[in-house]
């Protein structure tokens, strides 16, 4: 399409369109195996808009791809026409209409946001996928999703009650429940409406076509059915059955995956809460077959839960540093679980529960071990299951686990054959899959392991898939049961349903959409599904050098391979944890980990440059990453994009040169050094009004910020003083008195001199640059520099067994991982990760050893909120600080759960980041500190975050060690 025509329907929006090759990439894909390039991405901002977009594509015959999180496993988002993208101002929940236990909401809604707005009124929305905390509610009807909860709540269909929809006429209309007389009405309308329920009723009225569809359609039982359109859903109503059961079209719509109208408002029936009490019994199997027996017993019980996960998914979680944790339950080497989870109103009913399940269990004899979780820890382990999708994507190599067969549901009793004659076809072709499910549901997640860059394998691919798709129809069960029919298994619907009901199939969406704009190639006159894979089949795999050391993945490009689209950094900040800021400030998808890693791959594979790395778009894309290493810990993948950043930043300015303002921040310690020889100069210098504002000004710095002071201090001579003053009576240490401290924050490293003598510790003192500033500007061979100079002198502390100490997290946490990237022995920087310490950490296993207690400390009762640097959070954990800060008895100490502050060393200090830089920090930070009172102590070990924490709310801040030094006894 020309770019005239894109400009003309651009100028016709209030939303925006965008045609340039780096969005066009970010939305060539999902979460599936599949990638189309398409024509243009629109964020509509009004319903006019969408009727606008209507018109447009019927006049120049082009698809509409609508997307909300672009979350699906099938390829359900992915076209070569307009992605319709509503996710960014479509997100407004209309209405509650408490009484009848109703929501009103736009497509663009997230599931858990929407159930913390409703939470206030006792209710919730029900169905419960593994995306929930950023799938949205239009793409949960499109697929007719279900999740973990749907034996206990349903699936999407059964909640929606209306739908208000914009044909392919351009015409807007509600589908909503109707009687028999209304329905009638509906025929009589001379419109598009009025053709769509005429041909409905026309189409399904004979009995021999009703006969036929109960004939070939999955079996009744079965919950989960999303094969082809749901017609089988109208003929048990008041215009087809003997029943006074109302037809509603909006069973049609879910799960139709935007093909037949576009949805601008969902009305959703609701649930009470469930119950607060909660428990968890995980049954272990030494056999998947053993697992599977036991589903059906424990499924006459009341749960709220009953999933699978099994020794590949497993054993995946290993490799995850937030999905370690999470096993915590886990005995021995289990080749299959059960994870069966029961709630109650009283501990009573909990414990009965309890008891009549266990006694089921025994029975069958077939679990070693059960134990029980309840309260935090039932929640730990459902994010373990959740995240199953995600670390799949662990699997180093090009051989994935790959979605194709993984969404059948079959009937609970032939559960166990079926997997049976499944083995045997997996045997056949020489292969293995990953199981994981819905088991109670009869759910089965099946993936075979393939290398889909291999010919033979894509083969298989569609063989193994074929195969499947015949053994699910021989058990009538549903080839599509959560997951959608998409690209990858819309080809098998004439296998699933029979020829004449996918004649029928086609003729329904030829009534809703004559002229084939919404959403084609997908469930009907499907796309092939072993074509526009995401890589290219039989390549030859570019060779790409880098400096520092991806070996792990085996090389950059498979790093960024590790993503699969999952996109659990589109996350909002509502949500648990910090990845991604730069998305929750901006909503932009090239602002998610998911989107810097497909446009690195992408450039990367299908670049004409000498350097793949020199790329405007890949300048433009990691331009927001705050290097904050969430995405390292949160992403189920491990995909690290702070590092990806590194590395790109270094190969592109090889390629274009190193700006000025750039070599100012990397070479930011040198300067310091020299700064603090003449400490009083330096410093008039930065607060003069008009000489700082000069320096600010042409160096490209905000001119909100405040340049830091530097100084000039002898610690040696200091730490000899302090020492003269107490006794040692513990072990020998090592502060590492890091860039910032030695010349910034001097008055912390003190502090830690104090803290650390007066508790009795033989301290003494380790200068070194920790390349930091160095790393996060992309100077890769002056940090390299300094990493090879520090790890002989740190190794020698480890074999001498002296720990290493340090104050601020981002240098300190250097040694324990970028420093592996740099070095060619990993048994020397393991060794030097393993004895390497925030100070906070230190602390915490001395409490734990019975070294330190409240004794030394105040009984003064003081507030605490504790703030916690990125790569604590990230590389550590946030408890350390919580435990060493209630070292004074009477201090009562909270966690703010802030995610990123935003400054991210320099990136907040850029004069062209600055406005996102304090936007990350207002979303949750600053709000918290401000409603704190002013005797409440604002913990942050960050010296980035102090400096933000003031900025942002003229708060000082203070690190852990100087409350701790200022509350000695």
């Amino acid at each position: 399409m020309n770019k005239n025509l894109l400009q003309e329907l651009a100028d016709s929006l209030q939303g925006r369109v965008l045609s340039d090759s780096l969005t066009k990439t970010l939305y060539a894909t999902d979460a599936s195996v599949y990638r189309k390039i398409p024509t243009a991405v629109t964020f509509p901002e009004t319903v006019e808009d969408l009727k606008t977009l209507v018109r447009f594509a019927n006049k120049h015959k082009i698809g509409l791809i609508p997307r909300t999180a672009g979350t699906s496993l099938a390829g359900q988002v992915v076209g070569e026409g307009i992605v319709v993208d509503t996710s960014k101002h479509f997100t407004k929940i209309v209405s509650v209409d408490e009484k009848n236990k109703q929501v009103t909401v736009q497509p663009g809604v997230i599931r858990d946001e929407l159930n913390q707005f409703l939470e206030p009124y006792g209710l919730f929305f029900g169905p419960n996928t593994s995306t929930a905390n950023r799938c949205m509610i239009g793409g949960m009807v499109g697929n007719n999703s279900s999740g973990t909860t749907s034996i206990k709540y349903g699936i999407t269909r059964e909640k929606v009650v209306s739908l208000k929809t914009i044909l392919s006429d351009g015409s807007e209309v509600e589908f909503k429940a109707l009687t028999a007389s209304e329905f009638e009405e509906k025929k009589s309308l001379n419109t598009m409406e009025g053709t769509i329920y005429r041909e409905i009723y026309r189409e399904l009225s004979p009995k021999e076509v009703q006969e036929r569809i109960l004939e070939e359609f999955p079996k009744p039982e079965i919950h989960r059915r999303n094969t082809g359109y749901a017609v089988d859903e109208l003929l048990n109503t008041n215009v087809f059955g003997d029943t006074e059961e109302k037809i509603n079209v909006c069973k049609l719509l879910s799960g139709s995956e935007g093909t037949l109208a576009f949805t601008t408002e969902i009305t959703l029936s609701l649930d009470e809460i469930p119950p607060k009490l909660q428990a968890m019994v995980v049954t272990h199997y030494r056999t998947l077959e053993d697992c599977l027996t036991d589903v059906a017993p424990v499924m006459k019980h009341d749960l709220h839960l009953c999933e699978m996960m099994d020794r590949v998914i497993l054993d995946c979680t290993k490799n995850n540093r937030e999905q370690l944790k999470n096993r915590f339950f886990v005995e021995g080497d289990p080749a299959a679980l059960l994870m069966l989870e029961v709630k109650a109103h009283t501990e009573e009913d909990l414990e009965r529960q309890l008891k009549e399940l266990h006694a089921t269990i025994e029975v069958s004899g077939l679990s070693y071990a059960s134990p029980v979780l309840y309260g935090a820890d039932v929640n730990k382990a459902v994010a373990l299951r959740k995240a199953g999708l995600g670390l799949l994507g662990n699997m180093v190599g090009d051989r994935k686990a790959v979605a194709c067969i993984e969404d059948t549901a079959v009937a609970l009793d032939d559960l166990k054959p079926f997997i049976s004659e499944f083995t045997k076809i997996m045997d056949g072709y020489k292969q293995s899959a990953v199981y994981y499910a819905h088991a109670g549901a009869g759910e089965l997640h099946l993936r075979p392991i393939l290398n889909l860059k291999k010919s033979d394998d894509v083969a298989m691919f569609r063989g193994i898939t074929t195969d499947v798709a015949r053994l699910t129809k021989k058990y009538k069960g549903s080839f599509s049961g959560e997951h959608g029919d998409g690209i990858v298994r819309a080809e098998f619907i004439p296998i699933m349903v029979g020829e004449e009901n996918y004649q029928l199939l086609r003729r329904i969406k030829s009534f809703f959409d004559p002229e084939g704009i919404f959403n084609p190639g997908k469930i009907v006159d499907a796309y092939p599904m072993d074509e526009s894979l995401r890589y290219e089949v039989d390549r030859k795999e570019p060779e790409i050098k880098t400096l520092l050391d991806f070996s792990d993945s085996e090389g950059i490009l498979k790093a960024t391979e590790k993503c699969n689209g999952g996109g659990d950094c589109r996350k909002t900040e509502n949500a648990a944890g910090a990845m991604c800021p730069s998305f929750h400030a901006t909503r932009d998808e090239k602002n998610t980990t998911r989107g810097r890693a497909n446009a690195l791959r992408e450039y990367l594979t299908v670049g004409e440059k000498k350097n793949n790395f020199d790329q405007k778009e890949l300048k433009e894309v990691f331009d927001l990453c705050l290097s904050c290493k969430a995405c390292a810990t949160e992403c189920p993948s491990n995909v690290d994009v702070a590092t990806l950043k590194a590395e790109f930043l270094y190969q592109y300015q090889e390629a274009n040169g190193y700006p000025l303002r750039s070599k100012l921040f990397a070479y930011n310690t040198r300067l310091n050094k020299l700064g603090s020889k003449v400490p009083g100069l330096t410093n008039a210098v930065y607060e003069s009004k008009f000489l700082g504002g000069l320096l600010k000004k042409s160096s490209g710095v905000a001119p909100e910020r405040n340049l830091p002071k530097v100084y000039s201090f002898n610690f040696d001579d200091y730490l000899q003083s302090i020492k003269g003053q107490y006794t040692v009576s513990k072990k020998k240490i090592v502060l590492y008195i890091d860039e910032f401290s030695q010349y910034l924050d001097v008055e912390l490293g003190k502090d830690a001199i104090v803290l650390l003598v007066t508790l009795g510790y033989d301290v003494q003192l380790f200068y070194g640059e920790s390349g930091r500033t160095y790393l996060s500007k992309g100077f890769l061979k002056q940090a390299k520099k300094l990493a090879l100079a520090n790890i002989p002198k740190l190794k020698a502390f480890a074999d001498a067994g002296l720990p290493v100490v340090g104050l601020e997290p981002s240098a300190i946490l250097t040694f324990r991982d970028e420093y592996k990237r740099f070095s060619q022995d990993p048994a020397v920087t393991n060794a030097i990760a393993s004895n390497t310490y925030l100070v906070e950490e230190f602390l915490a296993k001395e409490i734990e050893n019975k070294e330190l207690s409240s004794e030394l400390f105040t009984k003064e009762a003081k507030t605490v909120k504790i703030h916690s640097h990125c790569h604590q959070k990230a590389l550590s954990n946030q408890k350390v600080t919580f435990d060493v800060l209630n070292l004074p008895e009477n201090y009562k100490v909270s966690i703010i759960s802030s995610g990123c502050c935003g400054m991210a060393g320099s990136f907040g200090y850029e004069k062209e980041h600055y406005e996102v830089s304090m936007k990350v920090g207002e979303l949750k930070l600053f709000p918290s500190v401000r409603k704190s009172p002013e005797d409440t102590i604002i913990s942050a070990n960050g010296t980035s975050c102090r400096h933000q924490i003031y900025d942002g709310t003229k708060r000082e801040a203070q690190h852990p060690v100087t409350i701790l030094k200022n509350a000695l006894a």
